[in-house]
């Protein structure tokens, strides 16, 4: 008989599978981050427990273009600055994803509020125009013009929180308490330059970090950089607490209600 294809995987193909995943080399991206302080009690007010604000209310938009062998991923956040334990990190709130494979590792492991839209960083010269776009609304781009080169950091390490949950089978509450995650990433850059330009936020229903003004623009840059990520479960927490705050993963928190027709299946 021929293989079944959903068949169980042998020992040997998972083990080989775990080496393949712990052994990709360095894959550079090429981003524009843009950074600026915002409302502090806007960004006080999206901020799960037991994440709290750091002393500076700061929003990071990230979007980068990455050269997959076979094809590019767009991929893209907006993030708030959080603290968690004497740790200060980013709290992102939407990671817009051009594919369907970057987005179902994220959400599933480690419980990133990844979905599917549009990414572009665009660079004409000195020129430079990068947007996160979803339900055919722009609601980030960020504009300007290359300033001049920028001294390369050394590597860093850099953290981001996630909750990691199951919404319940029967729609009231979560299959099991939720986790908050500790996503430690390892960052290097080898190429940065400065822009002189702005942040525009649009209106989205959908995606509504205009609710995150930008008050005070603290930098725009471009650059090259490659990273890796490590993932470990800080603690439990409360799924009372949690669960206010739980349609910020779904544009319509009604769809962890919604079941297939009777009968479809």
């Amino acid at each position: 008989m021929a293989r079944v294809r959903y068949g169980a995987r042998t020992e040997a193909e998972i083990a080989a599978a775990r080496t393949a995943s712990s052994k990709l080399p360095d894959i550079w991206s090429t981003g524009v981050v843009a950074v600026w302080e915002s409302d502090p009690d806007a960004v006080a007010a999206v901020l799960p427990p037991p994440l709290k604000p750091t002393a500076r209310p700061l929003v990071r938009a990230n979007i980068s273009k990455v050269d997959l062998p076979g094809y590019p991923l767009g991929a893209g956040s907006v993030a708030v600055a959080a603290e968690h334990g004497g740790v200060e990190g980013w709290y992102p709130l939407v990671m817009p994803m051009t594919h369907e494979r970057a987005l179902i590792g994220g959400r599933e492991v480690f419980g990133e509020p990844k979905k599917l839209g549009e990414v572009e960083v665009e660079r004409d010269g000195l020129v430079v125009r990068a947007s996160l776009a979803r339900h055919g609304i722009v609601f980030v781009e960020v504009r300007g013009a290359v300033s001049g080169a920028l001294p390369l950091p050394e590597p860093v390490q850099k953290t981001d929180f996630y909750f990691k949950f199951l919404p319940a089978v029967d729609g009231s509450g979560f299959d099991a308490d939720p986790v908050l995650v500790h996503c430690v990433r390892n960052e290097k850059v080898r190429k940065l330059e400065g822009i002189t330009g702005d942040v525009v936020l649009r209106e989205s229903m959908y995606d509504p970090v205009a609710d995150l003004p930008v008050r005070a623009l603290v930098e725009i840059t471009i650059g090259e950089k490659t990273t890796d990520q490590r993932g470990r479960v800080a603690e439990r927490v409360s799924a009372q607490a949690l669960l206010p705050y739980i349609h910020q993963r779904y544009d319509d928190p009604q769809q962890i209600l919604d079941g297939p027709p009777e009968g479809s299946v």
